[in-house]
């Protein structure tokens, strides 16, 4: 264009500054905005809002304070220029000041809501990114498929079911869903939310009836699958999976930390072997720290500790402390001290202090298991020189629409001693009913 002395306008700047910021190529946005520049379109608000989205996304760590530099020099904003600064702070993690300048826009639309509802989400803040999605619904904003997919995915982290299931019955009773092909990443949420929060036949009956699916449906079902203790069944979609031939998908590594991580519930050894020789073999996928921790811990559950042992020893990265976690799990199960005693060796050289509780903790209770009360004794001290502490267990439960969180030993709960009064009389009901508890550990994991 240039080559042949056609004048670029504003629009021209427009687009090519969005194309870059797609593109990630930000050198040559730069040159762009240098045009710009020259040439006198630097106060158009159409202009200065792809220069701010620009910057915003692909800016690296100074990008946001540029992005917002251009933002404040404008004379004239619209929402979409609030949106591309608004944006900029979610995927920096600065959840706070996208909630500020959230906060203050004169102007939000659909856009506006959904990057708060996915941005919080993504950042860990599900509750918070509800509370979002809630508001939208009280304002009736428009609720895009978009937004749905982000909600769902808060929905299966916090087990919120009654909400995913509104969602579900939205979809299927709004005219304009019916009249339109939904997103794959829709009903993606879909199963995942489902198998999330144990309605795991739901699940599977989204991805049965999905006009299309992608690696992430089949994955999304093989883990829930797992994870429910449903190993035949996730190992059985796997297979289907393959059925369909490469042409029409392909597995990833994450699929295959679900299809092992349901071999290693289930005992399936040589399932499992199979499945991690033929992940690179026929796929050409590279096992990862995840891989090899779920090898392990298939190993280990199967008494097969030293080829666990071994495998550790030879996998080309660093064992972290899920994979000694989950050898030692091993060795609690079957009693094997001798090997927990070189793990522990280990761990004197390779753990990191940060990470090192969960696994001290399984130590212990591997020598309270085979009664070693002195070297039980030994690792808390170990634990208390280096000021680590077992993390409290920690479950929730949603009743009449609230989450309920708790968390071990908290007698902060308005209801703790209701909630520790039921527990005795569980307790109760169970020794009533011929249950024995095993106390061999309590030792190892009280403060």
């Amino acid at each position: 264009m240039v080559a042949t002395e056609a004048i670029p306008d504003g629009f021209t700047y427009s687009y090519l500054l969005s194309a870059c910021a797609r593109s990630r190529m930000l050198r040559e946005g730069e040159q762009v905005h240098g045009r710009v520049l020259a040439y006198g379109y630097s106060s158009n608000v159409f202009v200065r809002t792809s220069l701010v989205n620009l910057y915003a996304m692909v800016g690296g760590a100074d990008g946001i304070g540029y992005a917002r530099k251009l933002f404040d020099e404008m004379g004239e904003r619209n929402v979409v220029s609030w949106n591309s600064l608004l944006a900029g702070y979610i995927r920096c993690g600065d959840v706070d000041t996208a909630r500020r300048v959230f906060d203050e826009m004169p102007e939000k639309n659909v856009v506006s809501w959904t990057t708060m509802i996915a941005g919080f989400a993504r950042n860990g803040k599900c509750k918070q990114s509800l509370s979002f999605f809630n508001q939208m619904r009280r304002e009736r904003v428009e609720l895009d498929q978009v937004a749905l997919v982000a909600a769902l995915s808060a929905c299966a982290e916090l087990g919120d079911l009654e909400l995913g299931k509104w969602i579900h019955s939205y979809i299927k009773e709004t005219s304009r869903f019916r009249s339109q092909r939904l997103l794959v990443s829709l009903n993606n949420a879909l199963i995942h939310m489902y198998a999330s929060c144990g309605l795991i036949d739901e699940a599977y009956e989204i991805l049965r009836y999905m006009p299309e699916r992608s690696t992430v449906s089949w994955t999304s079902m093989i883990m829930g699958f797992a994870k429910q203790g449903f190993a035949q069944e996730a190992i059985t979609v796997f297979e289907w999976m393959l059925s369909l031939g490469k042409s029409e998908v392909k597995p990833d590594e994450i699929t295959y930390i679900g299809v092992l991580f349901a071999c290693s519930h289930a005992g399936f050894v040589e399932e499992g072997r199979h499945h991690f020789t033929q992940m690179t073999r026929n796929w050409g996928i590279k096992p990862g720290i995840e891989h090899y921790c779920c090898m392990v811990d298939l190993l280990s559950r199967a008494g097969f500790l030293d080829e666990a042992f071994n495998l550790i020893e030879t996998m080309p990265v660093k064992p972290n402390d899920a994979v000694w976690g989950a050898l030692l799990g091993g060795c609690r199960i079957h009693k094997n001290v001798d090997l927990a005693s070189q793990v522990a060796q280990k761990l004197d050289v390779e753990l990191d202090p940060n990470y090192a509780s969960g696994c001290l903790v399984l130590l212990s209770n591997v020598y309270a298991t085979a009664k070693r009360w002195q070297d039980v004794a030994n690792v808390r001290q170990k634990m208390n020189e280096m000021g680590v502490k077992k993390p409290a267990g920690r479950s929730w439960v949603q009743i009449d629409g609230v989450v309920h969180d708790f968390r071990a030993g908290d007698c902060a709960d308005k209801y703790a001693s209701s909630i520790y009064d039921i527990l005795w009389q569980v307790t109760r009901q169970a020794k009533h009913e011929g249950y024995e508890s095993d106390i061999s550990e309590v030792i190892s994991v009280v403060e």
